[in-house]
């Protein structure tokens, strides 16, 4: 039987616990949690420091309770991805090995995105390491949860912003990720959420946590989410605690790609403080153009956007949209079924097959427009509205179906690449590559 589908119980792998936060109380939040879990015998916890990345440097830490050791990593191309392929996975395979080790803590520098982790720890290729054969280091560990902590005070005006790393001071190499994307990764790939800082219920900070608190709802369903007024609260106890609640249904790890169901853990869908997941679903394709100008709706009182659309002029590309804050990215998620030959079709994951077959159009297939709208302070009519009107009309749709030749020369600014806010020449151009979304490494 595949080891990744016993219960944790009957996995023989090592199990890793992966924690993220991005800065201030958050980034002391991490530092305090991988501390109190290092306590434990058998407990090794691991730091890549990634400052100096420019330079192609990273200092990377070893801790357990009793010894700790230092090493500095020269990289030829200094690049996140390049760190985790080159050290942070070979590390894992390694301590996997090892009698003496019984769990791995991650503690991430902000540049790493959890997600993107856990993605490399089961595709990703690890070759090199002595007496192991090749391959992923999903062979030998296993992600028992991934646990965030944010700044409860100062969470939701990143994760809205549109300032990037750079303009943070934080960029690493040709980084041009932004703060947003940091912030929201972070926490809808959470297993449990710590929000770290002074929690004071007057002077109308409560509604400021009630808020908050309504956003974490919605962007991570299912997650714990544990106030604390102080990073040091962290203790071994109330971590180990909180491991053992997360739920069995949690992700643990686990990448959804971008046909699975967008409202997974059934989050709520009606209004809090204001916050609402609205979803946006239609059986015709968007005008590009008018879809392009539709989306500035996207950039202001929005935590996050995400979903697939289906263009009129790239009727056989499933494309995937995702936004964070005042940014926002586009990319291939791969063919619709209906555009599939027969041999792709076998390949085809059975489960997107069947619920394909449940909506399937005798014109079109199994193309739609299928998005979840994270808001905080916009209206959700508006939205709604503007992203009707970037719909083809009627007689745009039967050109869709008879004259797709004549439909493939309008005017497509998604044609080759497409990164928001357009008139920032240092974030435009970003190429469009394959798989869900262009979170995750940076190049």
């Amino acid at each position: 039987m595949d080891s990744a589908l016993l219960p944790p119980e009957s996995d023989r792998r090592t199990p890793v616990v992966v924690l993220a936060g991005f800065a201030g109380l958050a980034a002391d939040g991490v530092d305090h949690a991988a501390a109190a879990l290092r306590e434990t015998a058998g407990t090794v916890v691991v730091r890549h420091d990634l400052a100096q990345l420019r330079e192609g440097v990273v200092h990377r830490t070893v801790r357990t309770a009793t010894q700790e050791t230092s090493a500095v990593l020269e990289l030829a191309h200094g690049c996140v991805s390049c760190t985790l392929r080159m050290d942070l996975l070979p590390l894992l395979c390694t301590l996997a090995q090892r009698d003496s080790v019984d769990r791995i803590v991650l503690a991430l520098d902000p540049a790493f995105e959890a997600e993107a982790v856990c993605q490399a720890i089961e595709q990703v290729v690890v070759t090199g390491v002595i007496g192991r054969l090749d391959g992923p280091a999903g062979r030998d560990v296993r992600v028992q949860a991934v646990l965030t902590c944010l700044d409860s005070a100062a969470w939701l005006a990143d994760a809205t912003g549109d300032e990037t790393l750079a303009e943070r001071g934080l960029a690493y190499a040709d980084d041009d990720r932004t703060v947003a994307q940091l912030a929201v990764g972070q926490v809808e790939f959470a297993d449990v959420v710590f929000a770290v800082g002074a929690v004071d219920m007057a002077g109308g900070v409560q509604a400021d946590r009630g808020k908050l608190a309504a956003v974490l709802a919605r962007l991570a369903p299912g997650a714990p989410v544990v106030w604390v007024d102080n990073p040091s609260e962290l203790t071994l106890t109330c971590v180990e605690t909180l491991l053992e609640r997360v739920p069995a249904d949690s992700r643990r790890g686990r990448v959804f790609d971008a046909h699975a169901p967008l409202l997974r853990g059934r989050p709520p869908l009606t209004s809090d403080y204001g916050v609402v997941l609205m979803e946006f679903a239609a059986g015709r394709p968007f005008h590009p153009a008018r879809l392009h100008e539709a989306l500035d709706v996207l950039f202001e009182g929005v935590v996050t956007a995400r979903g697939r659309i289906w263009l009129a002029t790239q009727p056989d590309e499933v494309v995937w949209l995702e936004s964070a804050g005042g940014g926002l990215r586009v990319g291939g998620a791969g063919r619709w079924l209906a555009a599939m030959s027969e041999d792709e079709l076998a390949e085809a994951d059975p489960e997107r097959r069947a619920m394909a077959a449940m909506r399937w159009d005798e014109r079109f297939g199994d193309r739609d427009i299928s998005l979840a709208i994270l808001i905080h302070d916009a209206d959700p009519a508006d939205i709604r509205a503007a992203l009707h009107w970037a719909l083809v009309e009627d007689e745009e749709l039967r050109l869709v179906e008879r004259a797709p030749d004549r439909v493939a020369e309008w005017e497509d600014p998604f044609g080759e690449w497409h990164a928001d806010p357009c008139e920032n020449d240092e974030t435009a151009g970003v190429p469009v590559e394959d798989g869900k979304s262009s979170r995750g490494e940076a190049k």
